[in-house]
């Protein structure tokens, strides 16, 4: 029986040149660290990874700014950093607040920086969707998924 081994997290500098194929592959999917025998290791993965890490980092210190300060709830401190919740009812405020201090605690855990960004965005595109005027359409949730029908393709008369 086949087993799954882990996805190789470190190569040798040497791999760069002998294998730089298998290097370059898994820094795709993951951060490799390749190691060097005359200095530090360097770290090698793709700028949207990077880029993750980068807006995971910003929005730490955007919540630990909200966290800290001791005025108002937490609610509206988020609120003075991210004014698009002022378009959200004050109870989806504190629940737009507290969601994305959950999954920013997520991410930090887990390394997986697209929780906090996927619940942020997620709650921004939300705000700037009834800021819109979107949120006077009635919501219909389906208990069961209703079968639909596959499209047909119309060819055009010639």
């Amino acid at each position: 029986m086949p087993t799954l081994l882990p996805p190789q997290t470190e190569f040798k500098s040497s791999d760069l040149s002998r294998a730089s194929a298998e290097v370059f592959a898994a820094a795709s999917d993951h951060p490799v660290t390749v190691t060097r025998r005359d200095g530090e290791s360097l770290v090698l993965m793709t700028d949207s990874h990077d880029q993750a890490r980068r807006k995971l980092l910003e929005l730490a210190a955007q919540l630990i700014a909200a966290a800290t300060d001791s005025n108002g709830t937490l609610a509206e401190r988020m609120t003075k950093l991210f004014p698009w919740m002022l378009a959200l009812t004050e109870e989806d405020r504190n629940t737009c607040a507290q969601q994305i201090l959950d999954a920013a605690r997520a991410s930090f855990s887990t390394e997986q920086p697209h929780l906090a960004i996927a619940e942020l965005t997620s709650w921004r595109e939300t705000a700037t969707a009834i800021a819109a005027g979107l949120h006077s359409t009635e919501v219909e949730w389906f208990d069961e998924m209703p079968a639909v029908e596959r499209p047909r393709l119309s060819r055009p008369s010639t």
